[in-house]
């Protein structure tokens, strides 16, 4: 499907990648990974073609599809977000064009019969092009999907300019998951998702034909969509089969044997360097010295792998607080008409390690911030223990630094006890290398101030951390860091997260937080996940059952479950008996419409005017009655599915 045959890119007089060739076929599942600076992201521009190879050659298949999703975009559209989303749908207008334009040579009193004759037969052609992009389904499955992102459908009227960098990306996202592509492109495409939407992603994709090739560093995300990995090491591209965990073991095992071999080679350079030295001035062994210099020079030096630097980073530690560091009583938090909290209650208890998970816009961040002393509430209590000490970060922490220091002394600054370099190595493993540490605050980039801020979280004294979202601009390496880091510390902890690979080993339990709905889950991520998964497929089912634990006998429990297939039969059977009925009178609606299409063609009515007449007005009769069937059907089948669902 793609094809890079002996491709070189280079920047700058610096190669990215040398004389690389590989292949995507249809319907593989590829993690492209990589150390920061690679080539990562330019290897997908390569493929969507916004970069060109500085020399080999790049092969696409004739007419694919690819949707590209980059990790930066800006939106000036005015369309409502519902329009915006529709009008990328290329083959959709396209179709709807078509179709526009021969409606107006029919219509059109000066066209000539053969003109409408041809007119009639490519509407039948896109009446059938129409069935294959599952046309009357269009506008329900753009519902679906950007419900399945987080949007509510009292937004599908608001401009798409107004949404923020975040929602952005995803109606980005939209566009790409609903434009029928061959190949799928995503870079980063999890930093602004919740959890719900991730995981909504992650059954979309799962069931979505095409190839996908993904760049990210959420593990949890790729280990679930990949099947193979495509790594770039030593400017070369290599395949390994398997999935992100997979590829680790591997990438081990070849690391092991490199460093052996490497170690190997050196044994023999110095070898020969001795005698190199040893000889060099004695006339009887200048042949044998001059061989060995060539050979030195002929030797392809072994390139060791970049190891990634197993920095060991603790907190301080931490002033011991009260066995009860946060208590909130009966919370109520409100912005305008809009109340996020009401009688919220929550312990945290000394040792607690909490996430808070949750669709966007449901408080997660709001109640972060309330804990962090950031924001008042409007009613209620929220009480801290003896010696509760709060550190806070989020991702607009990073405009609070002081744009006139350096890296390095804004970490000088927070830290009294550290040496500059511990300090360079805290900021190593957040990625600021070298003379980077001596770059002014105020020239780096968003990404680059929150690595920074976040930094400056290792040197707190705190004994309660809230962190929101931390891990949006870090690469895998440094969450790794991170979240040693935050597994080691003794105090007690908040994280508002969709990230389940970093959070896994930390948090101990879940605070869910939805619309007016807010639950505490004692266990890690996984069985959150498990429980919400469980309460999703029970929460139809629970509505027409007894509740669990009742008591009830196996011949009860027949009995209800007869019940149940009762009620199920009757509030289907009147729709399923519309769907039957509706879809034999498409049978036999597209089977006249046929006839007339033919009939159309024919000497006999084409060179009878009348009859030509009264044939089209009966075909266009039969059209349009057929189109009001399909969206009949689209809709009662539609309606079917969601209450056979319910009964799941």
């Amino acid at each position: 499907m793609i094809d890079f045959i002996d491709v070189s890119i280079h920047f700058t007089g610096e190669d990215l990648f040398n004389s690389s060739s590989f292949r995507i076929n249809t319907g593989e599942r590829i993690a492209l990974v990589g150390a920061n600076g690679t080539g990562k992201s330019t290897i997908l521009k390569l493929i969507v073609g916004w970069e060109e190879p500085t020399s080999g050659k790049l092969s696409r298949q004739k007419n694919i599809s690819i949707g590209y999703l980059p990790q930066e975009f800006t939106n000036d559209s005015r369309s409502s977000l519902f329009t915006e989303v529709r009008s990328s749908l290329k083959e959709i207008i396209q179709v709807e064009e078509d179709e526009k334009h021969l409606h107006y040579i029919l219509d059109d009193p000066n066209s000539d019969e053969n003109n409408k004759a041809e007119a009639i037969h490519k509407l039948g052609d896109l009446d059938h092009k129409k069935y294959d992009l599952n046309y009357y389904s269009i506008d329900s499955n753009i519902e679906k999907v950007l419900e399945g992102l987080g949007f509510s459908k009292d937004e599908f009227n608001k401009p798409a300019n107004q949404f923020s960098g975040g929602w952005q990306m995803r109606i980005e996202l939209a566009k790409i998951l609903l434009g029928n592509h061959d190949i799928i492109l995503l870079d980063e495409p999890t930093n602004h998702l919740d959890i719900d939407s991730l995981q909504w992603l992650i059954d979309f994709l799962l069931n979505f034909s095409g190839a996908l090739l993904l760049v990210s560093h959420d593990r949890y995300f790729i280990n679930k969509l990949t099947g193979k990995t495509l790594e770039i090491f030593n400017k070369k591209l290599t395949f390994f089969n398997g999935n992100y965990d997979a590829y680790l073991k591997l990438k081990e095992e070849r690391d092991n044997q490199l460093v052996a071999n490497f170690l190997n080679q050196e044994k023999k350079i110095k070898q020969t360097e001795r005698f190199i030295e040893r000889f060099r001035y004695k006339n009887t062994k200048a042949k044998q010295v001059q061989s060995r210099i060539k050979q030195l020079n002929k030797l392809e030096k072994i390139q060791l792998p970049e190891f990634e630097k197993q920095i060991s980073v603790k907190f301080p530690e931490p002033a011991r607080s009260g066995s009860i560091p946060v208590d909130i009583l009966g919370l109520k938090k409100s912005f305008g008409n809009n109340i996020v909290f009401e009688n919220l209650e929550l312990s945290i208890k000394r040792g607690d390690k909490l996430a808070f998970v949750g669709p966007n816009g449901a408080g997660k961040t709001t109640l972060a911030k309330i804990i962090a002393q950031k924001i008042g509430i409007d009613s209620g209590e929220i009480n801290y223990g003896y010696n509760t000490i709060i550190s806070y970060y989020a991702q607009e922490a990073a405009e609070e630094l002081n744009g006139e220091l350096d890296v390095l002394d804004t970490m000088i600054q927070n830290s009294t006890e550290s040496t500059p370099q511990q300090l360079r190595t805290i900021l190593g493993s957040f990625l600021f290398n070298e003379d980077e540490v001596f770059k002014k605050i105020k020239v780096l980039s968003g990404g680059e101030k929150s690595r920074v801020a976040l930094a400056k979280i290792l040197l707190t004294k705190a004994n309660l951390i809230v962190l929101d979202e931390p891990t949006n601009h870090l690469d895998l390496n440094s969450k790794k860091v991170l979240q040693n880091a935050l597994i080691n510390f003794t105090g007690s902890l908040i994280i508002v997260s969709h990230d389940v690979d970093f959070i896994r080993p930390i948090v101990s339990r879940v605070l869910e937080l939805r619309i007016n709905n807010v639950k505490l889950f004692t266990g890690g991520i996984d069985y959150y996940l498990t429980k919400r998964n469980e309460i999703i497929e029970s929460e139809q089912y629970k509505q027409t059952t007894v509740k669990e634990n009742s008591g009830i006998t196996k011949k009860e429990q027949r009995k209800l479950e007869a019940e149940l297939r009762q009620k199920k039969f009757e509030a289907t059977k009147d729709l399923k008996s519309n769907v039957d009925e509706l879809e034999k009178n498409i049978e036999k609606l597209e089977s006249i419409k046929e006839e007339l299409e033919s009939e159309l063609t024919t000497t006999v009515v084409f060179s009878n005017p009348m009859l030509a007449a009264e044939k089209n007005k009966k075909y266009e009769e039969i059209k349009n009655r057929l189109e009001e069937i399909y969206h009949q059907w689209s809709h009662t089948s539609e309606e079917l599915e969601k209450i056979e669902n319910s009964f799941k």
